[in-house]
Order: C-alpha cells, then sequence, then structure tokens
C-alpha cells in the first residue's frame, strides 16, 4: 500500500484492529484516528510516517497494543499517552522523536514491553520501578536519558530484555539488578 492514509479512517468506528504495517504509507498519522475509540491494536509501523504522534492519540483508551515504530515520526512523545491504561505494547522504536519522556508513561502499569530505541528522547529512570509488569524495555541507541539507573529497577521482576546503550547514564548499576532473575 502506498499515499496518505485518508481522512476517512476516523468514520470507521467500529473498528477494533487496524494494522497497515510494513508499507509504503507516506504523509501524516491523521488526527482523525483518534475517533476510533473501539481499537485495541494499532500496527502502523515499518511505513514512511511523517510529522508528529496525533494528541488524539490519547482519545484510544480501550488500546492494547500501539506500534508505530520504524517511520520518520518527530517532535515529542504526546502527553496524552497516559490515558491509555489498558496499554500493554508501546513501540516507538526507530524515528526521531525528542523531548522529554512524558511522565504519564511511568503511569501505564499494564505495560510490558515498552521500546523507544533509536529516538532522541530525553528523562530519566527515576520512576521505571512503577512497571512492574515490563518484561521487555528498551531505551538504548541515540537516546538521551540521564541520571542514576534507580534500585527501584529491581522491581521489574518479569523484566527479560533490558537496553540502555547509548545514553548519557551515570553512577553504579544498582545490586537490585540482581532481583531480575529473568534478564
Amino acid at each position: 500500500l502506498s499515499g496518505q492514509i485518508p481522512l476517512e479512517i476516523g468514520d470507521l468506528v467500529n473498528l477494533r484492529q487496524l494494522s497497515l504495517w510494513g508499507n509504503n504509507l507516506t504523509g501524516e498519522i491523521p488526527s482523525e484516528i483518534g475517533n476510533l475509540t473501539d481499537l485495541s491494536i494499532l500496527y502502523l509501523g515499518e511505513n514512511q510516517l511523517t510529522g508528529e504522534i496525533p494528541s488524539e492519540i490519547g482519545n484510544l483508551t480501550d488500546l492494547f497494543s500501539l506500534w508505530l515504530n520504524d517511520n520518520q515520526l518527530y517532535g515529542s512523545i504526546p502527553s496524552e499517552i497516559q490515558n491509555l491504561t489498558y496499554l500493554r505494547s508501546l513501540v516507538l522504536r526507530n524515528n526521531n522523536l525528542s523531548g522529554e519522556i512524558p511522565a504519564g508513561i511511568w503511569e501505564l502499569y499494564n505495560l510490558e514491553n515498552l521500546d523507544l530505541w533509536n529516538n532522541n528522547v530525553s528523562g530519566n529512570l527515576s520512576n521505571v520501578g512503577n512497571l512492574i509488569n515490563l518484561n521487555y524495555l528498551n531505551f538504548g541507541a541515540s537516546n538521551n536519558l540521564n541520571g542514576e539507573i534507580p534500585s527501584e529497577i529491581g522491581n521489574l521482576t518479569n523484566l527479560m530484555f533490558l537496553d540502555l546503550w547509548g545514553n548519557n547514564l551515570t553512577g553504579e548499576i544498582p545490586s537490585e539488578i540482581g532481583n531480575l532473575v529473568y534478564l
């Protein structure tokens, strides 16, 4: 598939899953996508999409899985992402996103997969310990996280994958990392 996602996509208000993964789609993600409030899965990864992630994505409160990876999206991650309290998988890897990681991400307690690899986001990991259901955490490559790895990382006892390379983290690796027996 090629071309832009039509604005009329917002008319499909009963749609539950939308997967346009791995195509040649261009242009911006239309804000009308926020009308699809019954969506549980939104896969737009591996396209040529540009622009910012629309704040209307926060209207998709039944969303279970959001994959916007491997596009050319830029700007900040919208703070409205905190409305997606059922979200289990947030994959924004390999875009041009920047700015501070919204504080609300640390309140998405159901997250199992958080992947911001190869963007330019900043912030620290001070509240990562809240995400006790995580099994995959990838903040590596080209991000600008700073500060120390908090001892609360030891709360992530289900974690199987951890990538923090290429950031500006300081200090020692906390001994609580030993709690991550599935790593």
